[in-house]
């Protein structure tokens, strides 16, 4: 490529009646450079582009994502190379955005491109509730494919704080929810949902029956988001993303439920450093979320009654958030329900048919207590004794040989196998072969019938 001085001083020669060979002598060039700068071919400063190795495979890209907008672009890569394509998956991805080869498509890109608007959250005015969906829960959870965490975060401050619930029917929400906001210190004035149906219909938006008393009873507003709009609650999808990618990714096997809330419980904590710039002023997450005026909370949890299933243990024990209530005796591997009202400091324990069969005061969450009844102690001891015995046990070290009538049942045995007693009869000796064919020479001929 020549410079452009280089080009002056070239058609400046060519001028001055100096050969091509001349010219390329004189600046040190090829002559088949020199000649396509002097006719125009090619410009200075510009290098000439390869040929562009993507080309003959642009209609065939276009084609197969008009078929499929959503195919990877590996999977066509592969496909494009059986074909012939020499090129490296990175050349080949920029092909594809340059040719603008694969078509829009709305649902994907619904905010991508587009103006946005900045949406003013003044203190205290709003909180965001999400469901999180973690895949690949450590397998002691009992909670199947996915774990599920309740986030609420300031839209305002961006203070967040979140809740691990066995599931995401409507006592766990009410459960976490007032855990939450607790954890918070207080709530906002309005709640912001996505279309939960424990929460709303989602056809319509409006919320449901069950879940307006729980926002008279904390004196919130409920907000429900547009469908398919994840940016109008940003604020807490950005706390999602935190939390899949800082927390979720690190928690070993073998991590009990409330370990793993305390590991969330301090990532919240962490993430209060942040800092934000307000009106030019530098402070962070935590003094911005002091500074909002959040309402007080009742005293008690909204009186939503939670039941799960568990299975009592040999110990006659049942396990109910990190802590163990006794049965009665009698009982292992029996599924039981445990039922437990918000807000009360009891919980009953009842048969698949409903029958209460324990009782009990209600220990902290994750405490990690051992809640038994005196009488269920006693009999369990009793049911236990009952079934041991005060006989020595059995020596295994002695001779004891058959004893005679085992003697005696073994030779009728062997009796019976020598005299054949079977269905078919066992021949072991070859004189009755020769018995049998005297018999047979001796019997006389049939006789002839006359024919008349």
């Amino acid at each position: 490529m020549l410079t452009l001085e280089e080009d002056v001083d070239a058609h400046a020669l060519r001028r001055q009646g100096w050969t091509i060979s001349a010219i390329a002598r004189h600046l040190g060039r090829d002559r088949q450079t020199i000649r396509d700068y002097l006719s125009g071919t090619r410009v200075p400063g510009q290098r000439r582009e390869a040929p562009d190795a993507f080309v003959p495979f642009v209609e065939y890209c276009r084609r197969r994502l008009a078929d499929d907008p959503h195919l990877w672009a590996t999977t066509l890569f592969d496909e494009v190379r059986e074909l012939g394509y020499q090129g490296g998956y990175s050349t080949f991805t920029r092909g594809l955005r340059r040719h603008e080869v694969r078509p829009h498509c709305e649902p994907c890109h619904a905010t991508k491109g587009r103006d946005v608007a900045v949406i003013a959250h003044p203190p205290g005015e709003e909180i965001q509730f999400d469901w999180l969906e973690l895949p690949t829960p450590p397998g002691e959870w009992g909670v199947g494919e996915h774990a599920h965490l309740l986030v609420g975060a300031l839209a305002h401050s961006g203070r967040w704080r979140a809740v691990l619930a066995e599931c995401e029917d409507f006592p766990h929400l009410v459960q976490a929810l007032d855990a939450v906001v607790r954890k918070l210190g207080g709530t906002a004035r309005r709640w912001r949902f996505d279309r939960m149906a424990t929460v709303c219909y989602p056809s319509s938006g409006q919320v449901t029956a069950a879940f307006a008393p729980v926002a008279k009873y904390y004196g919130v507003g409920v907000d429900i988001c547009p469908p398919r709009r994840g940016n109008r609650k940003g604020v807490v999808e950005k706390a999602n993303h935190s939390e899949a990618q800082r927390w979720w990714r690190t928690v070993p096997d073998g991590l009990s439920v409330e370990q793993a809330q305390s590991g969330v419980d301090k990532l919240a904590a962490r993430m209060d450093e942040r800092r934000r710039t307000v009106d030019g002023v530098k402070v962070t997450v935590a003094e911005l979320a002091a500074a909002e005026p959040l309402l007080e909370l009742p005293l008690r949890p909204f009186a939503a009654e939670l039941a799960v299933e568990r299975t009592v243990t040999p110990q006659g024990l049942v396990s109910f958030e990190g802590n163990f209530y006794s049965v009665p005796p009698g009982l292992p591997g029996v599924r039981v329900r445990v039922v437990h009202r918000l807000g009360e400091d009891v919980l009953s324990i009842s048969t698949a048919g409903r029958a209460v069969i324990a009782r009990h005061r209600r220990a902290p969450r994750g405490a990690g207590q051992t809640v038994r009844d005196a009488g269920h102690v006693v009999a369990l001891e009793r049911k236990v004794l009952e079934s041991f015995s005060d006989r020595a046990p059995c020596k295994s070290k002695v001779r004891r040989p058959p004893s005679e009538a085992a003697l005696d049942e073994a030779e009728r045995l062997r009796d019976r196998q020598a005299t054949g007693s079977t269905a078919e009869r066992v021949v072991i000796d070859l004189s009755h072969y020769a018995a049998v064919a005297d018999r047979l020479r001796s019997v006389p001929a049939p006789k002839e019938e006359n024919k008349e």
